[in-house]
């Protein structure tokens, strides 16, 4: 018999940096989006690109966008500035990498929100209609994101890796069904499994070989 130093039984996964390019490169869309909305521009056609949207939509649809037009009406550079905020916020988040699960579920919901408001859901679908807006769009990217999370683990190049080592409990925050890691476990092995343990392990399915 002998005592031998073996971690617990842990998926195998592969190279985690394709999820921090997809994160980071999407945050650079987000930064130059966050820019432009705090250009003055943006906030003198606020409101009258709400209306536009609402413009041509169902007569169904008519009392949601009135909600929206009499709610930001009255204070509608205070909205544009909110908004100017949150995409700032959720650009820099994905840059770095911080409270990504958190932020992913969050930007969804905003990205849902501006596609049924500013972007009028995608519509009216007429006859010029050219696409379905790029709200939509982003939250399937942010669902994507969160799959990747799931499927690849923990993100290397991120603050909440920094975290993580210090916080176990960040991982609810931070990741998609990850615990953080556990530290090995003295296992005792007989003799004549210590020679092949190492070659009768399979890996186990993950995101990809390392």
């Amino acid at each position: 018999m002998e005592t031998s130093m073996r971690p617990e039984t842990a998926p195998r996964r592969g190279p985690v940096w394709p999820q921090d390019a997809v994160r980071i490169m999407f945050g650079l869309v987000w930064l130059v989006d966050a820019v432009l909305k705090w250009l003055p521009g943006f906030r003198a056609s606020y409101m009258d690109a709400i209306r536009g949207a609402a413009s041509g939509q169902p007569a169904w649809l008519h009392g949601w966008f009135r909600f929206w037009i009499d709610l930001q009406a009255p204070r509608a550079t205070f909205f544009a500035y909110l908004v100017a905020v949150v995409e700032t916020l959720i650009a820099l988040t994905l840059i770095f990498g911080f409270a990504r699960k958190l932020t992913y579920l969050a930007a969804i919901a905003f990205s849902l929100l501006i596609w049924a408001t500013a972007e009028g859901f995608g519509g009216p679908y007429t006859s010029g209609a050219a696409d379905v807006g790029t709200g939509i769009v982003y939250a399937l990217v942010f669902a994507s994101l969160l799959v990747l999370n799931a499927q690849c683990g923990p993100a290397r190049f991120s603050v909440d890796a920094l975290i993580e080592r210090r916080v176990p409990w960040w991982y609810r925050i931070a990741e998609v069904g990850h615990r953080a890691p556990r530290s090995p476990q003295l296992t005792v092995v007989p003799d004549d499994q210590a020679t092949t343990a190492g070659t009768n392990a399979a890996p186990s399915a993950g995101c990809g070989a390392r």
